[in-house]
């Protein structure tokens, strides 16, 4: 993916003390048009990462709440076009600015209110406006920022041998927003733009107040499988206002915890009616438990078919994990060697093996 570059403006960000409490300040180094930016330093640096930039692929609903890479889209009013969005605006300005001393002014202010982001780190930052001639006549807008790698030093000749970089940027890490989105090759959304940015920052979420992105995979599972209780509570405590207040702030509890154990409230006919509605909806839905120290990881479509869940005794007990084929990863363990026993022999050697722990509990010191 070959883009050509119409401008580019070069900052650096400084932050000083912890989060940038000491004061942050930015400074223009150099607008360069074209014909200077493709015989300038900064074209070895930056060429490749227009089409990574491009190519990087992103979930509209990701399959964990923080994904480095996101897809966002521009929040209007019902009614209203994207105009009045002032995050667009400041996008299209740049995207259509016609020289280069106004597309410098529009990168300052972009970086400026960057710049009111939190816990931002200082880094350069380069504000581009690049072309992909091959399949547009528009126009892309690239933002990305390096940050800073304190203390690092390099080989430069036989003399000096190292020279020390008390500041230094390499595209490893590098944030990015590329602007439209392209879904696909052909493809432009004015409505959408692609963020990247390391999974625990929110630097570009921050600075793009006006810019709202799906929700993801568990965030939309919660969200149903609350409903799902919701109409359980209200069929099961229609009379008794004060219990289904009482059991939905249970349930919401137990929805946000980080550490969540079975609560033995539905019947298995009501467990799989829900799953149902949700496997019907996105059929690769994961479901992972913990037993102990062991962890089993299955399809939501696995439960009630080739994955159960059963009880015994006090114990619990996850059983038939299903298929036409066992096979082993990594180092090669005695286990591999195993003749099955039947079924019904392990379920009566964990039913006496429960019995045993259960007289042993009460055994006298």
């Amino acid at each position: 993916m070959k883009f050509d570059v119409d401008y580019i403006s070069f900052f650096v960000i400084q932050v000083d003390g912890e989060d940038g409490q000491g004061g942050k300040r930015s400074k223009h180094f150099i607008t360069m048009d074209a014909e200077d930016y493709a015989v300038s330093e900064l074209s070895d640096f930056l060429d490749g990462e227009f089409g990574k930039t491009a190519k990087r692929k992103a979930e509209r609903h990701p399959k964990a709440e923080q994904v480095p890479t996101k897809i966002g889209r521009f929040i209007v009013e019902p009614g209203y076009e994207l105009d009045s969005n002032p995050n667009y605006n400041l996008f299209a300005r740049l995207r259509m600015a016609e020289s280069i001393d106004a597309f410098m002014g529009h990168a300052d202010e972009l970086v400026t209110t960057y710049m009111d982001a939190s816990a931002i780190r200082g880094g350069a930052m380069f504000v581009v406006r690049a072309r992909y001639s091959q399949l547009f006549d528009e126009p892309f807008l690239f933002v990305f920022k390096c940050d800073f790698e304190q203390k690092i030093a390099r080989i430069t000749d036989e003399r000096s041998l190292l020279n020390r970089v008390e500041m230094a940027i390499n595209a490893k890490n590098m944030k990015s927003i590329m602007y439209p989105h392209m879904p696909e090759p052909g493809m432009m959304d004015h409505w959408e733009l692609k963020i990247h940015q390391s999974s625990h920052a929110r630097y570009f979420e921050d600075f793009l107040k006006f810019v709202e992105y799906e929700k993801s995979v568990p965030e939309l599972m919660n969200e149903q499988v609350l409903g799902f209780v919701q109409q359980y509570v209200e069929q099961v405590y229609e009379d008794n206002v004060e219990a289904k207040e009482r059991e939905m702030e249970e349930m919401e509890l137990w929805a946000h915890s980080e550490k969540r154990e079975l609560q033995e409230k539905w019947e298995a006919a009501q467990v799989m009616e829900a799953t149902s509605i949700m496997v019907e909806q996105k059929p690769d839905l994961d479901m992972k438990i913990k037993l102990g120290h062991m962890s089993v990881r299955a399809l939501l479509a696995d439960y009630g078919d080739r994955l159960h869940i059963a009880k015994l005794g006090d114990r619990y007990v996850v059983l038939l994990l299903e298929a036409e084929a066992l096979q082993f990863d990594q180092g090669i363990s005695p286990v591999e060697l195993l003749l099955p026993e039947s079924l019904e022999s392990l379920v009566q050697r964990l039913r006496q093996k429960v019995e045993e722990e259960g007289r042993e509990a009460v055994l006298p010191y």
